[in-house]
């Protein structure tokens, strides 16, 4: 794990897998880091280039005052991307993360030869409801809000496992600063029209008991893109690759070999 300084911010970066492979990048949803992909990593084929970031205002990364734009979140993608000497990668993207990935898709395409566009949308809620939600956890942090947020995130079976506790408790240490920043992101992108005109090999995917980010919404939007595939994790919250890791690991193995983006 390394901080890589990329001028007016430095981003925590995980690598794993193969220097040379064929490169897949991660990017976080809101309130949690680079983690939220653990399960995921040992499951896909070997020899991948596996690329995971702590998104600014999350996990190890710098924490600048908000609020942020979606323009500056995909700018920090870019940039890494470019540091790093990447080219032609699958992005896979959660929630804010997807988001990440469609704008990065628009503006770079030597840079992203694919999509996983996870429990994501083009556009996702309200401006209002992303405000309350600011407003809400700068008077009370994100304690406040944490157990509202875990009905959204997980199903019912999922939230009365002890495992919950490591995923509310990584919600809680996220910096205050940071998820209002990103909160304000999310509050001002609508990407219907850009991402309508994407044409890259694209699989979305979303949960059945999915409270942030419902089936239909992700399917409206995977629909703008010609040619995308849809995915449905059936009892599975917004963060599928946590509830069923095996299953999702086997939808990305089956979309990277179906683009042809494994080791020969």
């Amino acid at each position: 794990m390394v901080i890589v300084d990329l001028g007016d911010i430095s981003l925590r970066v995980q690598e794993d897998g193969s220097e040379t492979g064929p490169p897949v990048v991660f990017a976080n949803s809101l309130g949690t880091t680079h983690a939220l992909w653990d399960q995921i990593i040992p499951l896909l084929p070997n020899g991948l280039r596996l690329i995971r970031y702590d998104m600014r205002g999350h996990g190890g990364s710098d924490v600048p005052t908000g609020p942020y734009s979606m323009g500056a979140l995909i700018r920090d993608a870019e940039r890494l991307l470019d540091h790093l000497q990447v080219r032609d990668c699958v992005f896979i993207g959660l929630s804010i993360g997807g988001m990440v990935a469609q704008g990065l898709a628009t503006k770079r395409l030597d840079l992203v030869r694919g999509l996983v566009l996870s429990n994501t949308a083009a556009k996702m809620g309200t401006a209002q409801m992303w405000q309350d939600r600011i407003d809400a956890i700068q008077k009370d942090g994100l304690a406040g809000i944490a157990d509202s947020v875990m009905e959204r995130w997980f199903s019912k079976r999922f939230r009365m496992s002890p495992e919950v506790a490591r995923w509310r408790q990584m919600l809680v240490d996220t910096p205050v600063d940071g998820y209002a920043g990103c909160c304000a992101a999310i509050a001002g992108t609508d990407f219907y029209t850009t991402t309508a005109g994407l044409t890259l090999p694209t699989l979305a995917i979303a949960g059945s008991e999915d409270g942030a980010s419902p089936p239909d919404l992700v399917r409206e939007t995977q629909e703008l893109i010609k040619g995308s595939r849809f995915q449905l994790i059936r009892g599975a919250g917004h963060l599928p690759c946590v509830e069923q890791p095996e299953v999702y690991a086997d939808a990305l193995t089956e979309f990277l070999h179906s683009i042809g983006h494994v080791p020969a």
